[in-house]
This record gives C-alpha cells, sequence and structure tokens, in this order.
C-alpha cells in the first residue's frame, strides 16, 4: 500500500512541475540579442555601437569592441537590448579606410542581415566615399573626428522577431527540462525501493538527528577556554582577512554603488557553510566510527548530523550579516527571506554530495585531501571575491555550471539586488536537476556501501 501511495504521490508531484513548467511565464520583452560587425580597416582602435528606439543616443545604451589587426578582416561582437529601432555605429577618430562586409543581429538561431541599401542611405558623419562592392561589402572613408553613421532599422522589425524567437527558444528549453525531469522521475520510480529509504530514515529519526547535532555542535569545541565561540571567530577573521586585501590594500573599492564588505560577505557567508558541511559530512562516518559498528543503530544519519551541526554556525552568520547590512542602512525586507530558500538550496546540495564522499572516502582516505583542494581551488573559482562581469560574456556559461555559483549569487539577489529566484528560471532548473541527481548518485552510493563499512573501519 504504501509503495502505492508513494508511486501516486510522486506522478502528481511530476504531472504538476511539468505543468508549471511550462506554463511559468519569462520575460521576452527585453532579452538581448548579438550585433556583429565584420570589416577590414587600415587604422586599429574601439568601434563602438549605440542603440535606441529614437533618434537619442546615449552612453547608457553603448557598447564598444576593439578592432585589433589592420587589414585583416575581424568580426567584432557586441550585446545589445533587442527594443532597438536605430543603430549608430561609431568609428575611431582617425582618416581611414574600412571595409564593411556585413552587419548581423543574431538571437539563438535567429539571423538578421541588415541590407546594404539602409547602409547606404544611413546618416553619416564625417563618412566619405561610401560604395557598395562587387563582393557585396560596402566600402568608405573616414575623416577628421567623431565618424559614424546612423540607420534607421524600423522596417526590419527587430523586437517582434527576436521576441517571437525568444519565445520558441524557451519553449524549446522548457521541453527539455521535462523530458530531463520524467526520466528521474521515471528512474525514481523504477528504482524506488533503493530511492525511498534514505529519506524515510531521515524523516524517521528526525528528532534523534536534531539531539545528536546539538550534542556534536557543543562537543566540537569543548575542553578549550572559549568552547564554542572558537566557531564564530575564525570566518570572521577570514572575512576581515579577504576585505583588508582587497579593498584596503588592492583598492578594489565598492561593487557600483554598494560597499564591497557587504557585497563581500554575501558570498562568503553561503561559501563558509558549504566548504564546512562537505568537509563534516564527508569525515561523519570516520568520527563515528564506533557507531557504524553498531548493528541496530542507523548509520544513515550521520552524515546529516554534521551538516546540521555546521549549519548552527551558518546561521549565526545569517543574522550577523543581516545586522551589518542594517548597520549600512540596508535593512532587511521581503527579498531577504530567500536567503532561506537559497540556504535550504545549499544544505540539499551538500547533503547529496556527503552521502557520496563519505562512503568512497572509507576506501579511498586521499579523498578528503583531494576535497580539501578543491574546496581551495572552489573558492576562486566561484564569483565570490571578484564579478563575474569583467570575463567575456561567452565564459560565462562555464562558471554557472558550479552549482554554488546559483547559490552565491542568490544571496546577493536577496540581499543587494533585489531579485526573486524565479526570475532565474533556467539557472533554478539546472540548480535543482543536478542536485537531484547527485542526491540519487549520493544515496545509491551510501546504499551499496553500507555493509562493507563496519569491516573496513
Amino acid at each position: 500500500m504504501r509503495i502505492n501511495r508513494f508511486f501516486v504521490i510522486v506522478l502528481l508531484i511530476g504531472i504538476l512541475l511539468n505543468i508549471g513548467i511550462i506554463w511559468f511565464p519569462i520575460d521576452t520583452v527585453n532579452v538581448t540579442m548579438n550585433v556583429n560587425l565584420e570589416l577590414t580597416s587600415d587604422v586599429a582602435g574601439v568601434y563602438s555601437v549605440y542603440y535606441s528606439e529614437n533618434e537619442t543616443f546615449s552612453d547608457e545604451k553603448l557598447e564598444n569592441a576593439s578592432y585589433e589587426e589592420i587589414n585583416k578582416t575581424e568580426k567584432l561582437a557586441y550585446e545589445i537590448n533587442n527594443q532597438v529601432n536605430y543603430l549608430r555605429i561609431d568609428f575611431p577618430d582617425a582618416n581611414a579606410k574600412v571595409n564593411l562586409n556585413n552587419i548581423i543581429i543574431k538571437y539563438g538561431l535567429t539571423k538578421i542581415t541588415i541590407a546594404n541599401s539602409e547602409i547606404e542611405k544611413a546618416v553619416t558623419n564625417n563618412i566619405y566615399a561610401v560604395q557598395a562592392e562587387e563582393d557585396g561589402s560596402i566600402s568608405f572613408e573616414t575623416k577628421d573626428s567623431d565618424p559614424y553613421f546612423i540607420m534607421d532599422i524600423t522596417d526590419l522589425n527587430i523586437a517582434q522577431t527576436i521576441q517571437k524567437a525568444a519565445r520558441e527558444l524557451n519553449l524549446g528549453k522548457k521541453v527539455v527540462i521535462c523530458l530531463i525531469l520524467d526520466i528521474m522521475i521515471l528512474v525514481l520510480l523504477k528504482f524506488k525501493d533503493k530511492f525511498a529509504v534514505l529519506p524515510l530514515e531521515l524523516y524517521t529519526n528526525r528528532k534523534l538527528i536534531f539531539k545528536l547535532a546539538k550534542n556534536d555542535f557543543k562537543t566540537r569545541f569543548a575542553g578549550s577556554y572559549l568552547g564554542i565561540v572558537w566557531a564564530f571567530i575564525q570566518p570572521i577573521v577570514t572575512v576581515v582577512v579577504y576585505w583588508f586585501v582587497f579593498q584596503v590594500g588592492l583598492r578594489s573599492g565598492d561593487v557600483g554603488d554598494f560597499p564591497f564588505v557587504l557585497w563581500l560577505i554575501a558570498g562568503l557567508v553561503p561559501w563558509f557553510f558549504f566548504s564546512e558541511a562537505l568537509n563534516s559530512g564527508t569525515n561523519a562516518l570516520m568520527e563515528y566510527n564506533f557507531l557504524v559498528k553498531k548493528v541496530v543503530f542507523k548509520i544513515s544519519i550521520l552524515p546529516i548530523i554534521k551538516i546540521i551541526s555546521a549549519f548552527f554556525v551558518h546561521a549565526f552568520f545569517l543574522i550577523f550579516t543581516l545586522v551589518l547590512y542594517s548597520c549600512y542602512g540596508y535593512f532587511p525586507d521581503i527579498y531577504s527571506v530567500q536567503v532561506l530558500y537559497y540556504t535550504f538550496c545549499m544544505f540539499m546540495l551538500v547533503l547529496g554530495l556527503s552521502y557520496a564522499t563519505c562512503s568512497i572516502v572509507i576506501f579511498f582516505r586521499d579523498l578528503t585531501q583531494i576535497i580539501n583542494i578543491i574546496l581551495q581551488v572552489g573558492v576562486w573559482m566561484t564569483p565570490i571575491m571578484w564579478q563575474i562581469d569583467i570575463l567575456p560574456a561567452n565564459l560565462h556559461f562555464i562558471f554557472k555550471l558550479n552549482p554554488m555559483f546559483y547559490v552565491v549569487n542568490g544571496y546577493r539577489n536577496a540581499l543587494i539586488y533585489k531579485a526573486w529566484f524565479w526570475n532565474d528560471f533556467y539557472s533554478t532548473a539546472y540548480f535543482w536537476i543536478i542536485t537531484a541527481a547527485l542526491f540519487g548518485i549520493g544515496a545509491l552510493t551510501f546504499k551499496k556501501l553500507k555493509v562493507h563499512f563496519a569491516d573496513i573501519l
């Protein structure tokens, strides 16, 4: 009867999730698209693209790209908003001969080529001898200062075309997410006996888990004069050191209009919890090896005990963070509640990882050192002390593959940028797919190796 109930519940959740994913609205009004200029010039320099819905241009809607090798064809790429009717292309202040092969606007698989006729009738300034070449390109000369031309591309209906393409692309992405979700649900139902055991054990022993977690936290620093105070001193010292190095030593300055120390702590606090919880969860079975050898004890609760123990320190730092923000005049609001959601995300991520790592480390003790190295590298590979915007846009996705990017960015969205987590739909879907997969792998690994734990220890 329990299995049938489990089947019905999982099936209903799967159906609701599929419906929710397909019908969840995603803003396609202000999507970004790429403008590509393919040109050849005898002068190197910065080529700028202004974009606007009218003929008024400002630096707020400006993108720059550098042309570096003279007399060689290069493709310059710009990211702009799709709400555009006018393009203004500025050339370096110099006398130059330029050959413009084409101007292409791209979004996904949608490509819009601006015809030569649009370029030939453009409004120009200090641009002369504009003519079409046999190969389809446009050649001209720039003279004196501030050479540019302005194109009216209203008739191309850029916004409408890109919005239609965005809706189609979003629908395709949603279908892929639903397929992945459905495959995971089918796997869960296929191996329900293996997957359901662990969550049921954790739920059944929830009171014991919380009691042991409190004892673990109290006894961690037993015997020292300051006791549990040491659990809070080390992270605070780390924050102060990073703040001093980056803002005082390297003079990195504030992030936009936001104080650097607040921006920094919003990224460090979740990383402290993740690092501490993963290390503790990995070593949980070895630390409590005397319990592992007891036949009647549910050893599956040991990793979550260590993670909850680490959470107590994290809870303190969440309060500390909110107090620090308030001291700077940034008081908690409705968006701040999301730190609880992102903490839960991180809790589930590290729990899934810990079940795999605590099982493997018993047979491969070097895993502890490998994890320490990964965490040392990870704190720098995750945009915690630096902004991802300093990297080229085409490299962003590599760093976003790291699930902790979602959490760190989420803390800042909640505390600084005031954005809801569902606004970043695809990152949210990606995070939970990865987390669910890691939890499943961790549960299966733990169940497979559990019978050997007592013998090895």
